[in-house]
Parts: structure tokens; sequence; C-alpha cells
């Protein structure tokens, strides 16, 4: 994709990031005040940016002392879809969670989203849990982990 970037996100993004949310269910959207402190807070949100706009956003999550990092949130614009985005913006928050000192990425999942799976499984993530009602509709979530210092390709 030309000129298309990832590149952290920051409050002169949130009219932008809260225009991505609409195109998900009610439910699963941030709302102003929320993307306002993870833009503010601990949190390093990453975009997806192309000469038309953001048309991604990922949330990574640090917690002081622990070497797991959390990937809580990845949206791609839907249309957008398809054209690998998605893994891209995965792939930058895995490095930018091992340039924070994290071994281990981990996220939680709707059981039934098909194409998140095929993104995680292709990824390396493994299925670590069932969370049962995890989400305010009672849907169960999968809890996925993937190491980030393990070798690649059976590498030493």
């Amino acid at each position: 994709m030309t000129g298309a970037r990832i590149r952290p996100a920051s409050l002169d993004d949130l009219a932008a990031l809260l225009e991505l949310e609409e195109s998900f269910p009610e439910e699963d959207r941030f709302d102003a005040r929320t993307w306002r402190r993870l833009l503010a807070g601990k949190a390093l949100t990453l975009v997806h940016e192309t000469p038309r706009g953001i048309n991604a956003a990922a949330v990574l999550l640090f917690r002081a002392g622990s070497t797991t990092a959390r990937l809580y949130s990845i949206s791609v614009a839907t249309t957008a879809q398809g054209q690998g985005i998605g893994g891209r913006l995965l792939a930058a928050c895995e490095q930018s969670a091992a340039g924070r000192g994290a071994t281990r990425l981990r996220l939680e999942v709707r059981s039934t989203n098909t194409s998140a799976h095929r993104l995680y499984d292709g990824a390396g993530y493994r299925v670590i849990a069932r969370l049962e009602s995890y989400y305010p509709d009672g849907e169960a979530a999968l809890r996925m982990q993937k190491s980030l210092t393990a070798p690649l390709n059976g590498a030493p």
C-alpha cells in the first residue's frame, strides 16, 4: 500500500480513532473517554495510516514488573480488511512489546471471530484458556499467547 505507515497514535488522532470504531458493533467500541485514557496512559496505541487517513489501530497494555504485554484491541476498518493490514499491525505490536522488554504477548478474542483466529493462529499464537461469558453479551473468549523470544523456524 503506497504511502502507508504504522506509527504511534496521539491525542490528535482521537477523531479518526472514533470514526474507525463506528464500523464495529456498539458493544465492542471504545468511546472518546476510553480513547483519551488509553492515549494518555501506559498503553501504546499504534495506527495504520494511509494518505486517506487511519484505517486500523491496535492497543497494547503494559504492566510494571511483568514481561507479558497484552494486546487489548486490534481493529481494521471494514473497507481495509483482507489487505494484510492486521498482520502488519500485529507484527508491529510484537516488535514494540519486545522492545519494551516483554517476552510474551497475550490477547483475548471472541470465540466466534474466525477471521481473527486465522490471523493469530497464522502468527504463532496458541490458545491457553477459554473464558466463558467473557464479553458483556455473554460470549466466550479464547485467551491466546505467543512467546516473543522463541526461535523462528527452528533456528537456534
